[in-house]
């Protein structure tokens, strides 16, 4: 079964033919879509779509790159959010929360500290609540792992993940997989590709990031220039495919290992097999 383990369904960009995005994924061979929040504004937003979605299921959680529109008042939502869905079996993790050292507006001492802030508040609740976590990691590898290593071992995903060999090992060693999509199907992401290559494959999974991310075949029209696209959930087979080929593996054999990891990191997912209507 494929599984998208990180895709924004709820976007604005989705809003015009959700359900027809949602039945291509489902013909393309994608069993569960798991889809994160961003804010507390669309807390609510992810978690009806995911009940209304067959094979969906959902992550509440603040983006780092919304810590400058959320509130100190906004973390104690989301813990009320996370205690009222404790019974819920679509929730599956906390996310998207991280750092992102990126982008240049949030690069800033006093935007990094709020980050920061967010973060490791974040992580205190997955741990209260036995949650796993989404993580965004852009040029933030090492800050993450900092906060990480002083709580007990709490595992998830590190979404997009575009760090070191040395740095994947040391997120694999605190209990994550490393998500793997559009950026690698790139030939010139030297770094993605070897490490979709040589790290143990019990270490990834797959992921679109839709509508964000599009992979190569979505990013040049027919003649060749670059073009705006949107991601899709659908995309995840062919992804897994050029995983595949990067390992020297049936395209088949990929998806069912890759799944079994997402199973693994985000153990709620088994709720979510056994629901009517999940692939």
């Amino acid at each position: 079964m494929l599984i998208d383990t990180h895709c924004h369904l709820d976007a604005p960009e989705f809003d015009a033919d959700r359900p027809a995005v949602i039945e291509r994924a489902r013909r393309a061979g994608v069993g569960i879509i798991v889809i994160p929040a961003v804010m507390r504004a669309n807390f609510e937003v992810v978690r009806d779509l995911a009940h209304a979605t067959p094979g969906a299921c959902y992550a509440l959680g603040i983006h780092p790159l919304y810590v400058d529109r959320s509130a100190e008042a906004d973390l104690d939502a989301l813990d009320a959010a996370l205690t009222a869905a404790r019974g819920d079996p679509k929730l599956v993790a906390i996310g998207e929360i991280g750092l992102d050292f990126f982008v240049p507006a949030f690069n800033t001492p006093e935007l990094r500290e709020r980050q920061e802030r967010f973060y490791a508040s974040q992580l205190d609740l997955a741990q209260r609540h036995g949650l796993p976590v989404l993580l965004h990691v852009r040029r933030s590898q090492d800050t993450l792992l900092k906060h990480l290593r002083r709580r007990p071992p709490i595992g998830g995903i590190a979404h997009a993940f575009n760090g070191s060999f040395q740095q994947a090992e040391q997120f694999i060693a605190q209990g994550f997989a490393l998500g793997m999509g559009g950026a690698m199907t790139f030939e010139r992401a030297l770094q993605i590709r070897r490490l979709a290559a040589a790290l143990p494959v019990e270490a990834l999974v797959l992921e679109t990031d839709a509508p964000d991310i599009p992979p190569a075949w979505l990013g040049r029209g027919p003649d060749g220039h670059p073009r705006p696209a949107r991601n899709e959930p659908a995309e995840t087979f062919r992804i897994a495919r050029v995983l595949a080929e990067l390992r020297g593996l049936e395209t088949d054999v990929l998806i069912e290992r890759c799944a079994a990891n997402a199973r693994r990191v985000l153990p709620r997912l088994v709720h979510v097999l056994n629901r009517p209507g999940s692939a």
